[in-house]
């Protein structure tokens, strides 16, 4: 990693522009619709499919879209998928930081999205299970930098021993944004442990904030994660209709509910990568967590109006959608986070990161 420049004495230097700089995972989404999932041995028909980027390449797009800057750190692979993750990458604007793997291909992920809205994955890891730590130390740091790091990366046991090391090695200015993921109960604590510990923002729905903690209540799963990451950070817990939580010093003693958005929804899938993207954004801006909240939760609103993975809106979108559209009641509770069964006329969009 590489400090800012530093000028003869009395020349002004510019500060550099804040980036986020991506390590997660970006494979190939072969989305299906149907009706309902089978039972276990049955068989169904798909109403449509699709073949595309998908996992941290919603992150990528939610961020690109809302106007950051974004540095590819992942790697990738050569063959049928990797031509898919190479062309989406190649046409995402963002700087790419590896060469990609020849002798492997990348992975993928089955996406089944049901009548609800709701998705179901199965993924298979490829080249962007192979990120070492030469790979991350092509990627120059600043502290003016947002890394986001998502447990999937941290299922990888190759990812898993270069990221940590790395991450300590960052400037004490540079802000870590940690989306744990829903393999996050099987993730290995030695490898979770010191990662959250220069984490500055844990992002979770919260399904994973209860899975992390043993408290149902997702303000209260916030509360409880907050000693686990780096002083002066805070914690968000997605939850459903209703918003997300935030917990930490920067909201005060109290968890916070920033409230959510009424949409239909249509798909829910990537719905939690474009709240990633778009935090990062309003991080990387210096807005108060509160309003990078809100503005998170309205383009993950925006993003379950459209079917696909990578449907974050622009900035132009979201700010229309911020000055017409109304919060969810404060009483409204939506579905629980990985569930979705509840009416998709009154759906805010939370969903479990797809990267």
């Amino acid at each position: 990693m590489s400090s800012p420049a530093r000028g003869a004495p009395g020349t002004a230097v510019a500060e550099p522009a804040p980036r986020l700089v991506l390590t997660g995972n970006v494979i190939v989404d072969l989305v299906l619709t149907v009706d309902a999932l089978p039972d276990p041995g049955g068989d169904t028909l798909a109403s449509s499919s699709r073949i595309t980027a998908g996992g941290a390449y919603n992150v990528l797009v939610a961020a690109r879209r809302a106007g950051l800057d974004v540095v590819f750190a992942g790697q990738y692979g050569t063959g049928p998928m990797g031509d898919v993750v190479r062309a989406a990458l190649a046409a995402s604007g963002a700087e790419i930081a590896q060469a990609g793997l020849a002798d492997v291909d990348s992975g993928y992920c089955v996406a089944l999205v049901d009548a609800t809205a709701e998705r179901t994955f199965v993924t298979t890891v490829g080249a962007e299970g192979r990120l070492t730590r030469a790979d991350l130390d092509r990627v120059p740091v600043t502290g003016a930098d947002v890394v986001h790091v998502s447990g999937y990366s941290l299922a990888d046991p190759v990812t898993a021993a270069a990221l940590p090391g790395w991450l300590h090695d960052l400037p004490r200015a540079t802000r870590v944004i940690t989306d744990p993921s829903p393999l996050v109960v099987g993730l290995d604590p030695a490898v979770l442990g010191p990662v959250l510990q220069r984490t500055d923002v844990l992002t979770a729905n919260a399904r994973e904030a209860a899975a992390m903690t043993g408290r149902t209540g997702a303000g209260a799963g916030a509360t409880a994660l907050v000693e686990h990451i780096r002083p002066g950070g805070f914690v968000v817990v997605r939850d459903g209709a209703a918003g997300c939580w935030l917990a930490g010093p920067p909201v005060g003693d109290a968890p916070v509910l920033v409230p959510g958005f009424l949409v239909r929804a249509v798909d829910t899938n990537g719905a939690g990568d474009a709240h990633a993207g778009v935090l990062a954004h309003g991080l990387a801006l210096g807005l108060p967590s509160e309003e990078a909240a809100r503005r998170a939760n309205a383009a993950a609103a925006l993003a379950v109006t459209r079917s696909g993975p990578a449907t974050a809106p622009t900035a132009a979108e979201l700010d229309a959608f911020l000055r017409e559209a109304s919060p969810s009641p404060a009483d409204h509770q939506g579905p629980e986070p990985g569930h979705g069964r509840a009416p998709v006329a009154a759906t805010r969009a939370e969903a479990p990161s797809g990267d």
